[in-house]
């Protein structure tokens, strides 16, 4: 059977492998700097959110970095201030969703017969529909609150975390140490959190690096179609829909947004590519 030292030993040693990756190191960067923008951009923020500045869409006013958007407010402050609901709302949605996806997963590969069925159907009819439109029903039927959106990404996520899970640890439960933990008598909840679930970590982390991209990606969509919980906030996704019909006047008030949701893509997928590489077995004697 599998001890908590081991475990943690094999995450440890799972991570310092893909740390010694240079594109791990080159997506962390990335990813800090976004986030940091995100997190600790409303303390530096020349303006809030809906002061009016100036004319709308003036490239160049005195005391602002970017000019104006559409409205006349500084875009420079909207960005700043725009980051942090994106990463909350996507935050919570992943952590909701996977844990939840790895759940399901786990328990459907360990307890197998109708009850397998009923989450493995479940799943399939869920994947079936793109996850932008489950977003979209449950939104335009209840409203945009911060709650629903996350619920909203939940849906979408659960099904696709749960299958990759399983997929990993109907293996692991077909092992050894799994069979003698049930031949002692130890409880199935025992079995599924002591036994199966530390044995696919990895494979929860590239899950899970995935699919917070994945949230943030949908949450600014919602965003860009209208769906948020604050219509007059700042948020990155609203900021490109609003300032898209100007971009030829006032590019900044869409660049600005979109490079960072671009840049935060770009680091949490080369941080997921190194841990599906060392999961895979790729690469592990090299830095690249």
């Amino acid at each position: 059977m599998t001890t908590e030292v081991e475990g943690v030993s094999k995450k440890t040693s799972f991570v310092a492998s893909a740390w010694k990756m240079h594109r791990a190191k080159i997506g962390v960067a990335i990813t800090i700097i976004v986030l940091a923008f995100a997190l600790a951009g409303p303390f530096f923020a020349p303006f809030t959110a809906t002061e009016f500045v100036d004319m709308p869409n003036t490239a160049e006013v005195p005391g602002t970095l970017f000019g104006t958007d559409f409205l006349g407010q500084d875009v420079w402050s909207r960005f700043l201030l725009g980051g942090r609901s994106i990463l909350f709302l996507g935050a919570m949605s992943t952590i909701i969703g996977v844990l939840a996806g790895a759940m399901l997963g786990v328990i459907a590969a360990y307890i197998k017969g109708s009850l397998n069925s009923v989450i493995m159907r479940t799943f399939d009819i869920i994947i079936a529909f793109p996850g932008i439109l489950w977003a979209l029903l449950l939104v335009s039927m209840l409203g945009s609150s911060s709650l629903l959106i996350i619920l909203a990404t939940v849906i979408s996520t659960v099904p696709r975390v749960g299958r990759i899970i399983y997929g990993a640890a109907v293996a692991v439960v077909e092992k050894d140490f799994v069979s003698a933990a049930t031949a002692i008598g130890e409880s199935r909840i025992r079995i599924v959190f002591r036994e199966v679930l530390p044995n696919v970590t990895s494979t929860l982390l590239v899950e899970t690096n995935l699919r917070f991209t994945y949230s943030i990606g949908g949450i600014a969509s919602l965003a860009f179609l209208g769906f948020t919980s604050d219509p007059t906030g700042a948020n990155w996704g609203t900021m490109v829909q609003e300032n898209s019909s100007a971009i030829i006047l006032q590019p900044w008030g869409v660049v600005l947004p979109v490079i960072a949701i671009a840049l935060l893509t770009i680091g949490t997928g080369l941080i997921g590519d190194a841990f599906s590489r060392v999961s895979a077995g790729i690469d592990r004697g090299r830095n690249d």
